[in-house]
């Protein structure tokens, strides 16, 4: 029964109902987290079943969401995040019988959504959330067959980080809310679907598929892509999916996952989801990649033909580890899932490719960083490793800082007690805390336990407080040294003091190489600079999306017309933030490059993600327009 016409009246008697219940001590759901509505330290979901059809003609999914609850006080109130969905009906089910509940649906906040409040029966075991999405759910990337590689069907993928998972599904949006889920997806004949779970490798004859996680995960792990999608097997538990067009290629590309799936498991000890599989998205996808539990979404820019760009990989099968199975328990602490995951990124790099591979990642990364912060200024609040981003939308935390920040501290702890007692610490760490949620306060606290052994004189001179609760990069950072990049740097030198480009020895140089030597050239350089270069090196031709994007950037800083052709090019057929952002940025800088950017926008927009759009929109004053 749908009770909405009591708004006023049950809106009262739900929130009295919600304010009651008692406190359990030591419950991690007692963290209440400043992007969900949820009180899971009252009612917490616990297990999804879960039905969509998926309508590519009216863009959206028909669902029904029934969750297994359980009751940690004596709170009469289920509630969930939703928004962007229409709410058709809800019933409640104490196993044996259904029957209509009460529900209230709260004033939507532009950032949080609603809370759907649900009134709950003594016996009420189970809840069923009738609804359908809405066109413009933020999670939901449409594309019609034009914008895919094959150009013949249609394809839906999802993006439930940072707190998108409720504007396709009904659920406490928290990543400290963790459940186990099956699910029954319906989807036109001739396609296939996926989801973060146990999957196919066949499409099904009727449309039909089934799947199950059977690992406790958080909603922003729930994960749908569907379309005309082949499967190709990497090792014995591993493979990839793609679009036709690009299955080859991608299976080339990800040769090496299994061996990084070793190196891994030597590390840090077993992996705990059974199989470890890859799906290649269109380009649209607005992250390089995706960390889904079974199944890594990720960007076709890594196709670079030479597996050059595979730390990409490395990056999220080490979520399965850090993030995935030790979670942050909100995202004030985003950095115990991504700085984490990024120094054992830089370890599984290490133990496939050789350390001086590494290495050279690692000055990359340093570089990075600090050029990071030196846009931010070395004070402002958002270079701290723990966030305060309530009022704010989540997806603002995510930055540099807390990827390569989080990682230069973890490496830091390293240099300092050796590489065999730290791993020793972090094997424990993953062990102890498996399934579990961390924050800020509780990993240091277990530091001071287990490495720092109470020692405070010790802390301080680590400057652990520092690296964590305050501003801007510690002096003790560790120092990187490569060889393979000197070399460059000489090869920089020479071309800075008249040498022409033909003239440098770049022989047997890789990605990295060429990454280094784009971001020590002067900026701007000048346009016969910028001739002799592309001349000799074909940079605006190239196919590797991370030169290709450093390139474009220095080519908009030298007023470069003869690459404006592949910016466009580039910033039509890719939807990656990574380098969307930064382009238009840069375009942004002069009056006519903010002309062009637009100009360019106005065709590129709707190909992109909503994630992507909102972070471009206030770069080129859109809204404005």
């Amino acid at each position: 029964m749908n009770k909405l016409s009591k708004g006023w009246l049950w809106g009262a008697v739900l929130l009295l109902m919600a304010c009651s219940g008692k406190k359990q001590p030591g419950d991690d759901s007692m963290i209440q987290d400043p992007h969900s509505y949820a009180q899971p330290q009252q009612v917490a979901v616990k297990h999804l079943n879960l039905h969509l059809r998926v309508d590519f003609e009216n863009k959206r999914l028909q669902g029904r969401a029934t969750w297994s609850i359980e009751r940690k006080t004596d709170s009469d109130t289920l509630i969930l995040d939703i928004r962007q969905m229409a709410i058709e009906r809800v019933t409640l089910s104490d196993g044996e019988g259904e029957t209509g509940a009460y529900y209230y649906t709260g004033e939507p906040d532009p950032i949080l959504g609603r809370p759907l409040k649900i009134a709950l029966k003594p016996d009420t075991r189970m809840v069923s959330v009738f609804y359908h999405t809405l066109p413009e759910a933020a999670a939901l990337q449409w594309l019609a067959p034009v914008q895919t590689a094959g150009g013949t069907s249609p394809f839906l993928f999802t993006q439930s980080q940072a707190i998108l998972a409720r504007t396709w599904i009904p659920c406490q949006d928290s990543p400290g809310v963790r459940f186990t889920y099956e699910a029954t997806v319906e989807v036109p004949a001739g396609l296939m679907a996926l989801m973060s779970a146990q999957n196919p490798t066949q499409k099904s004859d009727n449309g039909v598929y089934t799947f199950t996680m059977p690992q406790p995960i958080p909603s922003y792990l729930l994960a749908l892509a569907v379309g005309d999608i082949q499967f190709r097997a990497l090792g014995p538990r591993s493979g990839v999916y793609a679009e036709p067009p690009v299955i080859e290629a991608a299976a080339y590309e990800l040769a090496d996952t299994e061996k990084m799936m070793e190196a891994a498991e030597k590390l840090y000890g077993p992996y705990r989801w059974g199989r470890y599989d890859v799906i290649i998205l269109p380009p649209s996808f607005p992250f390089g990649g995706m960390e889904n539990p079974r199944l890594t979404f990720a960007t076709p820019t890594i196709l670079a033909g030479d597996r050059s760009l595979v730390s990409l990989i490395a990056h999220e099968l080490a979520h399965s580890w850090s993030g995935n199975l030790v979670t942050n328990a909100n995202w004030n602490d985003f950095w115990l899932n991504e700085g984490f995951t990024t120094y054992f990124e830089h370890r599984i790099m290490e133990e496939v490719y050789g350390p001086e591979y590494e290495k050279m990642l690692a000055v990359l990364s340093l570089q990075s960083l600090k050029s990071f912060i030196q846009e931010l200024g070395d004070t402002h609040p958002d270079t701290r490793l723990q966030l305060d981003l309530a009022g704010r939308d989540p997806d603002a935390g995510m930055s540099l800082i807390a990827y390569e920040k989080g990682h230069f501290f973890l490496r830091m702890l390293e240099t300092h007690f050796g590489r065999e007692t730290w791993d020793a610490f972090l094997r424990q760490y993953f062990e102890t805390f498996a399934f579990q949620t961390m924050t800020s306060e509780r990993f240091v606290e277990y530091l001071r336990e287990k490495l720092l052994q109470g020692n405070r004189e010790l802390e301080r001179e680590l400057r652990i407080q520092e690296w964590v609760f305050e501003p801007g990069l510690p002096e003790n950072y560790p120092r990187i040294q490569s060889a393979e990049l000197a070399a460059v740097d000489s090869a920089v030198a020479r071309f800075r003091d008249g040498a022409a480009a033909g003239e440098l020895a770049t022989a047997g140089w890789t990605t990295q190489h060429w990454l280094y030597f784009l971001r020590r050239l002067p900026d701007p350089l000048s346009i016969d600079q910028m001739l002799d270069l592309d001349r000799t090196f074909h940079f605006s031709d190239s196919k590797n999306s991370e030169i290709l994007n450093l390139w474009l950037q220095k080519a908009i800083s030298a007023k470069y017309t003869p690459a404006y052709p592949a910016l466009e090019r580039f910033l039509l057929s890719q939807g990656r933030r990574k380098f969307l952002r930064p382009i238009y940025k840069k375009l942004a800088e002069t009056a006519e490059g903010l002309e062009l950017a637009r100009y360019i926008y106005r065709k590129a927009r709707p190909r992109y993600h909503w994630i992507s759009v909102n972070s471009i929109d206030p770069i080129l004053q859109w809204q404005s327009l």
